[in-house]
Order: C-alpha cells, then structure tokens, then sequence
C-alpha cells in the first residue's frame, strides 16, 4: 500500500462517504456523493486507490483531509457496497497455452480484463462476443472470473454492435408483462372525454421541426406577432403525464429506464411505442394533448408574461430541419413561410439576449455514421447546425427557463437541470489551444473573452476543436433537487421540460406543474443522472465502434488514403489528435515523429535538429496503418517519408537523446 493510502488508514479525521464510482479509460475514478450538501464536489480517486471497484458500483469513500489548492477533494475506495451489475460483454481477447480466454470488455475499458475457464462443452475462438456472469471480480491486478451464459456474435458482424452495448451496459430493452397489459388498456387515439377542462389550441397555425429520422414528437411551435410587434409564442409539449400516472407498471419501467438511448439507426425508447411513436407523439393532423408554455415577448425577446396550461392541439405540418431551411431560403414554398420567417427573427433576438448575459454560442456540427440493414457503416453525414437546429433550441429553452422559474416563484421543489461552473485549471487546456491558434485572450480570462474568441472563430477551421475542447473543460450538466443554476446557459433557472417522451425528469416536471405528486425528487435527480451518464457512454461506444468499422473500410479500399488531423492534446509521450471530418481522437506515440528526436518543452514536443514543434492546433497528414476492433484503437502514421539516418556516430549520439526524451515521458 502506498504512502497516500496509508496516510488515510492511519488518519482519525478521514471524511466517510457513498457515492457511485465514474471510472475512467485511463484508471482513474470520479466518485458523485450522495451527500450533496456536504460534498458539493466529485472525489477524486487515483488510479492505483481505486482496489476493484469498476464503473458504476456504489462505493464507500475514505477522504484525504489535506485539499491541495485549486483541486478537488481526493480519496481512496474503502469498500464496494453493491455491484452495478454482475452481467457483462466481453471479447475473446487472448487464448493462454492452458486454453483459458482473457476477454476484453469495452464498458470497462482496460481497468478491469474477465477470465473465462477452458471448457470441454464449448470452445472460442479470438473475436467472440460472449455474454458473461462474473464469480468473482478479483482485485486490481487479477482478472474477474466469470462464467459463459451466451454466445453473443463475433466481433467481425456488425449487427451485434448494439445488442452487445445493450446488454454490456444494463440497457432495458423489453418491456414488462405489466406494462404491455397496462399500455393495451389504452385508446388508439385521443378519445373526448380526455378533451375535458383543457384549453382548446386547434386555432392556432402548429407545426413540428424535427430530424428526418424522428419517430417521437415531444414538441411544436405556435408563433405570432402583434401591431406592437410583440410576439406570441407557445410552445406546446406532448401531456405524457396524463397516460403515465405515478405508481403505475408504466411508471416504475420508466423510472428504472430514466431515458430513451439512441444507437445509430435503432432507439430503446423510455416508453412502449404505443405511446412514443403514437399516442404521446404530436404526429400532423392529429388531436394530441399538450402542456402548452404561452408566453408574450416584447420586439426586444424580453419575455412580458407567461401561462403555462394544459391544453390539446391539431399539427397543421411535420417539417424535417432540411425542409424548413429549404423554405426560409425560398428554394421551397409553403403556407407557413412567414411564420418561420418570424421564428427566425425571434431566435435571433434570444440568442442576442443569451448572449449579453454571458453564454457562449457553440454551433457544433453533427456528424452522422450512415449504417445500412446489418449494422455495417457505409459513409458519414455531415449536420450543419443551421438556423432551423438553433430556433427550435432557443424556445426550448426559454421554455424550460419560464417552467423552472415559475417553481422558485411558487416556492416549490422541483427537479432542476445544474451545471456548475468549471474549475480554473479545467479551462487551461482549452486556453492554451486558443492562444496558440492566435486568438487572444489575456492573463484573468472573463465570459466575455470566451465569447470573442468563439465569435472571432466562426467560419474558420479552428470552430469546431475549440468547441471540444470548450466542452472537455466543462463539468457534467446533472439533475437536482437543489437549484444552483446552469453555467453554460448563464440561467439561475432551468429544468429539463420539453421532452417527457424521452427524458423521466421531464415527465416529473410535467406532474409537479398540475399535481404535489409524492416522489421522493433526490432519489429521482440522482437516479436520472446516472441513467444519463450509463446511456451516453453505451451510445458513444457504439458511435465509436461504427467510426472505427468505417476507417476500416476505407483501408481496405484505399490502404495509402491520408486523413487531415489537428492536434487535440500534447504530452510527454506522443500527441492526441482530432481526424477530420468524422471527429475521431488518435494518438501518436513519440516514436512515430521519426523525421526527429522530440523532447517535451512548454506543451509542445520539439524538434532537437529541425526545430519543428508539434502543439495543440498543429495540422497534421496522417496514415491509418491498423484498426483493432476488440479494444477499439487505431494506429497511426505521420504521412511523411523517414529521415535518413547519416552516419553512426549521428545515431549514437541522437538515440541517447531520444532514450532521455522517452524516460522523461
């Protein structure tokens, strides 16, 4: 045990805590509270003090009473409490001369290997995807014995991409008997006596803005504008509280699921597709119930006055984002085109006010993995988040802004969408990369430099990193019963209402509004953040398993194709680098920079012969050499030809320098 550890045992004023263990690829761990009050902050834990708790688990925490400056609280795992799952995914990874098989699991990542005994009843091969009981998790160093409960597929077919994600990350994918039988009970559609006491909404011009390949839709958009030039916008979100009653099968399944997850090409919903794609869903020329935010803006964008009702409504038009941007740049017509116009003239004025308060635009493109019937990506799309994207957001928000601001108005719990401030040294990475750009930013860094910075790099190639690494910096938007405002939106309000049919935090909110409702709101936020957070990683792995498929494809096609790249990140011992256009992170180890020997100065490596210097913001031509889908990395090449070696007092003398250079690292 280390001298940390044992300055824990042996301290008498170490801080005991439980919480939920986030482990990351590279060892380390985060641990979120449970105590919020007391311990504001995520733990720290070292890679190497984290014993054998993996991803997820509940954990006992022992706190290091000393705090260093400018840091986190830090600590080491005491205990595991429960087990975030006992099921995993694992990969046939290496076969051992006994025949034992080391399997690798992508959820976990490398921190934690799973051994499987050699069988007589049924033999692997390398590349298997097997579905495996763990027996016993081991420690740090030893692998978790587990046992086979099913074959799932092989790393070589596509097709169990996601089934394997599903069940390696504890999806619910099927639904209960209970509430197959409940949602069967229900109206194929809206029946009349449902119509009661709600606020009729069919008069006013609706319509929807959605992607091409939405199924479920939360929201739609009513907007007119006055003589006085004020306008009325309502925003009408789908009434699921109304079929989803607290306490019901319904319920506790979206409860236990917190949200939808969304893989490429295939969604596990929250709710049954009963509801989802139809009941709920504000399909066009329809009667659907809504919770409807009316409000009246004056010509600036500030908000006069607000209701906030329960009504039902009749979609005039499902537009996708490509047909609306169509039709405000006139190349297709329709009766709804002076709407958009104003809802165009509207979300401008927002985001102008979002911006004199102090948030910053980041307009991130989308880039979509185009996969067909089994699985196997076949090309890439890219999203612009254009002015259709960013007006459907800007009343979204607004929307949850009125909804979280008419709770604290009532002196009412709520469940609360936070986002807490970065850390100072959380933002050094991302001001590094701008400055070497050559975006200016002075010594104390205020919002507002941010935002010039991000206005100074709108149309340049520079936009969509520094976006990332502006993200990176940021901590982990989360629900709460507590309101401590939303940093990235510059709000002192702000819940999550607009979509019920895909989020449960939302469709509590939507309760609150009309109902006391008696759910225990701390357990919920809590709840719905780790759900969140289990959902994203599971999505990303499959993103990320469908990216590396197709730079597979690529090579095999065209093995001497180049990538652009820039780099993300410098370290002692390589580079981190973004791959354009599909947002894809590699690295090179200092030995591939072969035309020289690198050493680390000032967050750069520099040259020690040429003078060239790698750092964040350097362009780069790159070669794929290899894609390993079984731990789901890629090796890269510089394109460029090897530097000749002179004579060999030159290599003598120069591989004592690069053997420095690497030590250091």
């Amino acid at each position: 045990m280390d001298k940390l550890n044992r300055k824990f045992r042996s301290s008498a004023e170490n801080d005991i805590t439980q919480g939920v263990i986030h482990v990351h690829p590279k060892g380390f761990a985060f641990v979120s509270p449970d105590d919020r009050e007391k311990y504001p902050e995520d733990i720290f834990i070292p890679k190497h003090l984290k014993g054998n708790a993996v991803d997820g688990d509940r954990v006992e925490v022992s706190i290091a009473p000393e705090k260093k400056p400018d840091k986190g609280p830090e600590g080491f795992v005491k205990s595991i409490l429960e087990r975030a799952k006992e099921e995993l995914v694992g990969i046939v990874w290496v076969i051992n001369p006994k025949g034992h098989y080391l399997l690798y699991i992508q959820s976990l990542g490398k921190s934690k290997t799973a051994l499987v005994k050699r069988s007589d009843k049924a033999k692997y091969h390398i590349g298997d995807r097997l579905l495996i009981k763990v027996l016993d998790w081991g420690d740090e160093k030893v692998p978790a014995l587990c046992s086979v409960i099913e074959k799932i597929g092989t790393i070589d077919q596509p097709q169990t991409d996601i089934p394997a994600a599903i069940k390696d990350f504890g999806i619910r994918k099927e639904f209960p008997k209970g509430v197959i039988n409940q949602v069967k009970k229900f109206s194929s559609e809206v029946e009349k006596r449902d119509l009661k006491g709600r606020e009729d909404l069919t008069h006013l011009e609706t319509f929807t803005i959605d992607p091409d390949t939405a199924r479920d839709f939360d929201d739609a958009l009513s907007l007119t504008e006055d003589k006085k030039g004020h306008f009325h916008l309502t925003v009408h979100i789908a009434d699921v509280s109304h079929y989803v009653e607290e306490g019901t099968p319904l319920d506790d399944e979206a409860k236990k699921r917190s949200n939808s997850t969304y893989f490429p090409g295939e969604c596990v919903p929250m709710l049954p597709e009963e509801l989802s794609n139809h009941l709920c869903s504000l399909k066009e020329k329809v009667i659907r119930l809504t919770i409807s935010v009316i409000m009246e803006l004056d010509s600036k964008g500030t908000v006069l006055n607000y209701k906030i009702v329960r009504g039902f409504i009749n979609s005039q038009k499902r537009y996708t984002y490509n047909e609306a941007k169509e039709i405000l740049d006139q190349t297709k017509k329709s009766p709804h085109y002076e709407t958009l116009k104003r809802m165009e003239k509207l979300c401008l004025l927002l985001k102008k006010k979002r911006f004199e308060r102090g948030s910053v635009d980041l307009a991130l493109s989308e880039v979509v993995i185009k996969i067909d019937k089994k699985g196997r990506p076949t090309g890439y799309e890219i999203v612009e988040y254009d002015i259709t994207h960013q007006l459907v957001e800007e009343f979204m928000l607004k929307a949850n802004e009125l909804v979280a601001e008419e709770f604290m108005k009532r002196g009412q719990n709520a469940v609360f969408r936070i986002h807490e401030p970065p850390g100072e040294d959380n933002l050094t990475a991302f001001y590094t990369l701008a400055r070497s750009m050559g975006f200016p930013l002075p010594n104390k860094v205020e919002v507002s430099d941010i935002q010039k910075v991000f206005d100074l790099a709108k149309n340049t190639p520079y936009a969509e990193q520094l976006s990332i690494a502006y993200i990176r910096s940021m901590k982990l938007a989360i629900y709460s019963k507590e309101n401590v405002g939303h940093f990235g939106l510059s709000l002192e309000n702000y819940c999550h209402f607009t979509s019920p049919i895909r989020r449960y935090s939302d469709l509590v909110v939507h309760r609150l509004l009309f109902t006391k409702g008696e759910e225990d709101l701390d357990k919920i936020a809590k709840t719905c953040s780790e759900r969140e957070r289990v959902s994203f990683k599971a999505e990303m792995s499959v993103v990320m398993m469908k990216k590396l498929r197709l730079l597979e494809l690529y090579q095999k096609k065209e093995p001497q194709r180049t990538y652009s790249g820039v780099v993300s990140k410098v370290k002692p011992f390589g580079i981190f680098f973004e791959v354009a256009p599909i947002q894809y992170e590699g690295f090179l180890h200092i030995s591939a920079l072969h035309d020289d020997y690198f050493e680390y100065n000032n967050e750069s490596l520099v040259g020690q012969n040429t003078g060239k210097s790698y750092k964040v913001g350097s362009p780069l031509e790159l070669l794929l050499e290899e894609v390993d889908l079984i731990v789901m990395e890629s090796k890269w090449a510089l394109n460029q030809p090897k530097k000749k070696k002179k004579n060999s007092l030159f290599r003598s003398t120069k591989k004592k320098k690069h053997s420095k250079s690497r030590k250091r690292s």
